[in-house]
């Protein structure tokens, strides 16, 4: 849990690319190269290097979606009984209750997880779930948390996760404690971009590269939907494929996914024909966007701008929206971060931004890319969602910031080579 300081040292993110072709080695149980021994001859190696690039070609093209399709189904579908048990009849203590869902930390065939009860939004096919239910579970990124499967009873679905060891949510992360208000367990500017590279390139993942036949909304994206993992502090989003599975799309809505994706395939289409693609959500208040008050439909580009206030979470410390009292006219006022970032932003006093950022940061960060970052996440807030960037821009952005942030950080390390003439007590030179 985020409760302690701890080792800041982080890991440098990995790409879309290099985590597929990771996922995909993991895959296979006989990759092991210590289970046979050979040699090769001059011949096979001037044969082996000739045929790299054909190789690689033929590999290149093997789809993730026949990988997806070899493995089992049914290792997805639990008995009811089995997740009854778990829970201890559901009379186990609750992680957490709200009034759209229960959770539970169970022990499920020797794995820790997590099961979320939630209601179904409409009938489903039972085959048609299935179908859902297994190109959810293939999924793979390393920046999600992994559905595992899920169960049904009733009007109900119980969605089982993996447990997520020595994390904690994102917003208790930074949260102020009372009685040491200057203590935050993300000290240092490096773990706040692990977080944000880490979140930005599992967002990007849902949207455009889970090789599912629909354009996906990920629908639930807060900071308390972040679990930061102690001690190199990477995130992992939760709820990943939960709309899908409760029914919160309807048929139309998936054919008219499945066109948009091939035309995305064809063409960059305009944000208001992809918008056709929606799910109704129950929001949370600060992450909504405009258009969400206006229709009560979530979209990518909604998702977007939950992505931007978590980012301006994470950079001030502060919550999307807090009550403040006004002297000038005697009132309490809400404030959104939106708004004081926005200020800090646009000011012409240079001061104006370092003073916005979480003095928990003691003034240790680089200002000039905590400014990019916050226009990043200012950009994904825009009003209008036309207007607002793809994740795949944004993921590119975050991550040529965490780069220039690592050479930041190189530059201010205290010097580890003291060399120099060695100095008699008696305080002359040898």
């Amino acid at each position: 849990m985020c409760k302690s300081k701890r080792n800041t040292n982080v890991t440098q993110p990995i790409s879309i690319s290099s985590r597929r072709s990771y996922e995909n080695t993991r895959s296979f149980p006989n990759s092991n190269p210590t289970n046979s021994s050979y040699e090769i001859s001059d011949e096979d190696f001037t044969r082996s290097t000739n045929n790299t690039s054909s190789s690689e070609s033929r590999t290149s093209r093997s789809s993730l979606k026949s990988l997806r399709d070899s493995l089992p189904e049914d290792s997805y579908i639990y008995d009811f009984s089995e997740i009854r048990s778990a829970a201890n009849n559901f009379l186990s203590k609750q992680l957490s209750s709200s009034s759209s869902s229960s959770s539970w930390k169970c022990l499920i065939r020797g794995k820790d997880v997590i099961i979320f009860q939630r209601k179904f939004h409409r009938s489903i096919d039972s085959s048609k779930l299935r179908e859902r239910l297994t190109a959810i579970c293939k999924s793979h990124h390393i920046s999600l948390i992994k559905l595992l499967g899920a169960s049904v009873s009733g009007d109900y679905i119980y969605l089982v996760y993996d447990f997520v060891n020595g994390g904690g949510n994102l917003r208790d992360c930074l949260r102020r404690n009372i009685r040491n208000p200057e203590f935050s367990v993300l000290s240092t500017w490096m773990s706040r971009m692990q977080i944000a590279v880490d979140v930005a390139q599992g967002i990007e993942y849902i949207h455009h590269f889970s090789g599912l036949n629909l354009s996906l909304v990920h629908n639930h994206i807060k900071s308390s939907s972040v679990i930061v993992i102690e001690p190199l502090f990477n995130a992992k989003i939760c709820h990943f494929g939960t709309s899908e599975l409760c029914g919160e799309i309807n048929e139309i809505q998936e054919m008219e996914s499945r066109f948009e994706l091939e035309q995305q395939n064809q063409t960059l289409a305009p944000a208001r024909l992809r918008r056709s693609n929606s799910v109704k959500f129950s929001g949370t208040k600060g992450y909504m966007s405009p258009e969400y008050l206006v229709d009560g439909i979530a979209t990518q580009k909604s998702d977007v701008y939950a992505f931007g206030v978590v980012i301006l979470e994470l950079l001030s410390g502060e919550e999307p929206i807090r009550v403040i009292f006004d002297k000038v006219n005697g009132q309490y006022r809400n404030v959104s971060v939106i708004e004081t970032a926005r200020e800090a932003v646009e000011s012409e006093d240079f001061e104006r931004i370092r003073r916005w950022i979480d003095r928990r940061l003691k003034d240790s960060f680089p200002v000039e890319i905590a400014e990019k970052l916050a226009s990043v996440a200012l950009e994904c807030v825009h009003d209008d969602p036309d207007k607002r960037p793809d994740m795949r821009r944004v993921s590119g952005k975050i991550s040529k910031l965490y780069l220039e942030s690592i050479k930041w950080k190189e530059k201010m390390a205290p010097p580890t080579d003291f060399t120099g003439p060695p100095i008699d007590f008696t305080g002359t030179l040898r």
